[in-house]
C-alpha cells in the first residue's frame, strides 16, 4: 500500500455506533462546515491534530484486528474526504488485511476530489444536514448540493449508504422536513439504512473551551416523544 501523510484528531478503539459491528473509528482533522450542533468543533482547524502516515495508522488499527474483524474501520471527522488520498491509502491497507471500511461524511467535498475514496470504501455513512438548501446553509454554512450529488454518485455505482440526520428542535425536527426527507430518499436503492440522531449537548463544553459562542446553547434536546414521532414519520413504524 502507498504511504500517505494525513492529520487525525483522535481514534476510538471499540466504536459501536459508526457502522456495522464493533469498529475502530478514526476522527480525521479538518472540516469546512460550521454545524450549529457540532460536538467536535476541535476538529475544524485543518492544521490541527496530529500528523500520521497511513502505514502507521493501519498498523495501529491492526493491533485491534481480533476485536474488530467482524466489524471494521470507520473514517470519520471532522470531514475525512478533505484528505481523500490519505483515506484511500488507509482503506487500501485495511482491505489488504480483510477489514470492512466505512467513511462517515457530510459529502460536501466535490466528487472530483472525493470519488476515489468513495469508490474504495465498503460503506458510506452520509450526513444529510438539512433537506432544504437554504436552511442547510443557515445550519452549517454550506449548501447541501454536493451532499446530494454524492448520494447520486453512490446510487450510480451501487455503493451502500447509510443516511444520518440530526434531529435539532426548531431546525430539522419539523414534520414537513421529515416527510420531504422520507419522500426524497424513497427512489434510492443504495440507501440501506436511515438513522435519526437526537441532538445532544455533550459537546457544548468544547465550544466554551474554544471561546466560540454557540447560537443554540438554549435549545434543549428533543424529548423521547418527539423522537418517537419523528421515527414514525420517516419509517412508518416505531422501533
Amino acid at each position: 500500500m502507498r504511504d500517505v501523510k494525513g492529520r487525525i484528531h483522535s481514534t476510538e478503539s471499540f466504536g459501536a455506533v459508526d457502522g456495522p459491528g464493533i469498529r475502530f473509528v478514526v476522527f480525521l482533522q479538518g472540516c469546512r462546515l460550521r454545524c450549529l450542533y457540532c460536538h467536535n468543533p476541535d476538529t475544524w482547524e485543518c492544521h490541527g491534530g496530529v500528523e500520521i502516515s497511513s502505514l502507521e495508522l493501519v498498523q495501529k488499527i491492526l493491533s485491534y484486528k481480533n476485536f474488530i474483524e467482524k466489524g471494521g474501520v470507520t473514517l470519520s471527522g471532522g470531514e475525512p474526504l478533505l484528505q481523500p488520498e490519505f483515506c484511500e491509502a488507509v482503506i487500501d491497507g485495511c482491505h489488504e488485511n480483510g477489514l470492512h471500511t466505512a467513511i462517515d461524511t457530510a459529502g460536501t467535498v466535490p466528487l472530483e476530489a472525493s470519488k476515489g475514496a468513495i469508490e474504495k470504501a465498503d460503506l458510506i455513512i452520509l450526513d444529510i444536514k438539512d433537506i432544504d438548501e437554504e436552511d442547510c446553509i443557515k445550519l452549517t454554512g454550506f449548501s447541501n448540493a454536493e451532499t446530494l450529488k454524492t448520494l447520486d454518485f453512490c446510487e450510480k455505482i451501487g455503493k451502500a449508504v447509510w443516511i444520518r440526520q440530526v434531529l435539532l428542535p426548531g431546525y430539522t425536527l419539523k414534520e414537513d422536513k421529515l416527510r420531504r426527507l422520507r419522500e426524497f430518499l424513497k427512489p434510492y436503492k443504495c440507501v440501506e439504512k436511515v438513522e435519526l440522531l437526537p441532538y445532544h449537548k455533550m459537546g457544548l463544553y468544547k465550544w466554551e473551551q474554544l471561546g466560540i459562542k454557540s447560537q443554540i446553547e438554549d435549545v434543549e434536546p428533543p424529548s423521547d416523544e418527539e423522537v418517537k414521532k419523528a421515527k414514525e414519520i420517516v419509517f412508518g413504524v416505531i422501533d
